[in-house]
């Protein structure tokens, strides 16, 4: 069974907003290693968010810090990012990175998911 990743929850939201995205793998599935999210603006180069190791340490973006919040519920292959005090530069597309292993250990990537943030 082919492993994969897929987002969801993004959206349309105002200024100060909250949005919550989630992702999860599946497929033949031996353990998921890190699993974080990345975005990218239009004329931009895609940039880290937020990465959880399996294990529960995080490491967040300056420009996120004390707004967003990655979790991740293992026994769902599942990682979360709880996204508050949204501002207009947090508009971009979100994209969902996991490292799987199945027979070996591959990076696999979302397909990716719109969040905008209205003034």
């Amino acid at each position: 069974q082919v492993q994969s990743v897929e987002e969801s929850g993004g959206g349309l939201v105002q200024v100060g907003g909250s949005l919550r995205l989630s992702c999860s793998a599946s497929g033949s599935i031996d353990s998921v290693y890190a699993m974080g999210w990345y975005r990218q603006a239009p004329g931009s180069q895609r940039e880290p968010v937020a990465v959880i190791v399996r294990g529960g340490g995080t490491h967040l973006a300056n420009s996120v810090k004390g707004r967003f919040t990655i979790s991740r519920d293992n026994a769902k292959n599942t990682v979360y990012l709880q996204m508050n005090s949204l501002k207009p530069e947090d508009t971009a597309v979100y994209y969902c990175n996991a490292y799987i292993r199945s027979t070996t250990i591959r990076e696999y990537w979302g397909q990716g998911t719109q969040v905008t943030v209205s003034s």
